[in-house]
């Protein structure tokens, strides 16, 4: 037994079974309890304690707006108990040295400097794709999906709870609980059973996926690789941590900001073209820093 697979004890891996379908069924399982048990449980357990008819299910946004703690408290249990949880659960059972497998080691301050700096090149470059998702022919349904999806978010950041709150539940929760799902298990997974690149293709484009929000699937994807590209060059999953957190942070100001500034909408904002030359600008600056991430690069396993 190699010193690598020495530490890798637990019943799954004494059972042998193949890394990459472990990988698929953490995903599928994760995707059953958050979206179809754990938040829709934790909703309509709220819904019913409120006084409410469950008929009042049918109108998600207009629930939102009403009671925007209600969806919040079910997105977050879903969060914490559907991806992160199970995330936790599984790798105990390839190894007792769970932080280890996860890759929850610390990160160098140089190495998060320049995560955080390739985000902001990457964002206009995100956003162009975004406009280019959207151009593409979809099928209707598609579309009816997203913008369900963007309206229940719309809510949410308009439901009127305080800022620090929607960054808490919005940014926070989503950018640990996620990043130990989708960068910490599966991508851990997904190497040993494709390779580095390949574990790092999967766990990028599976993120993009798993929002369900097909319009922009090309920039959730794109900006799932980064992160997955993060943790295996950095040897942290804080460093994706880190910019996940900041990109949605990002958001969730920028529709503050929006929020008091009547000339401003947050659709507006979503889909605000972006000039060729700052993408260009943003593909240059993105490849430098890769370049100094190439430099820098500590991988360990």
């Amino acid at each position: 037994m190699t010193h690598r697979s020495a530490w890798l004890n637990g019943p799954l891996e004494r059972a042998q079974w193949p890394p990459l379908l472990t990988a698929i069924l953490g995903l599928l399982l994760a995707f059953v309890l958050f979206q179809l048990v754990i938040s829709p449980l934790v909703l309509v357990l709220g819904v019913l304690s409120l006084g409410y008819e469950l008929s009042v299910l049918m109108d998600l946004p207009q629930l939102m707006r009403g009671q925007p703690g209600l969806l919040m408290l079910a997105n977050t249990a879903g969060q914490v108990l559907g991806l992160a949880l199970p995330a936790w659960l599984l790798t105990l059972l390839h190894t007792r040295e769970a932080q280890r497998f996860l890759r929850l080691r610390p990160i160098q301050a140089g190495d998060l400097g320049w995560a955080l700096l390739g985000l902001a090149f990457l964002m206009p470059v995100v956003q162009w794709l975004g406009r280019v998702n959207e151009a593409l022919p979809l099928p209707e349904s598609w579309r009816a999906l997203d913008a369900m999806q963007m309206e229940l978010i719309e809510a949410a950041l308009q439901g009127g709870l305080p800022v620090v709150v929607n960054l808490l539940v919005l940014a926070v929760v989503p950018s640990f609980c996620e990043e130990v799902l989708f960068r910490g298990y599966v991508q851990r997974q997904a190497e040993r059973g494709l390779g580095a690149l390949g574990g790092v293709l999967f766990s990028g484009i599976v993120f993009g996926l798993y929002h369900l929000r097909l319009t922009q699937v090309l920039p959730l994807c794109v900006l799932g690789v980064y992160l997955a590209y993060l943790v295996w060059r950095t040897g942290s999953l804080w460093s994706a941590v880190a910019v996940h957190l900041a990109n949605n942070a990002f958001s969730v100001l920028l529709a503050a900001y929006a929020e008091y500034h009547p000339k401003l909408s947050w659709q507006d904002l979503e889909h605000l073209t972006v000039p060729w030359y700052l993408v260009g600008l943003g593909l240059i600056g993105f490849s430098w820093v890769c370049y100094r991430l190439e430099r820098r690069a500590r991988f360990m396993t």
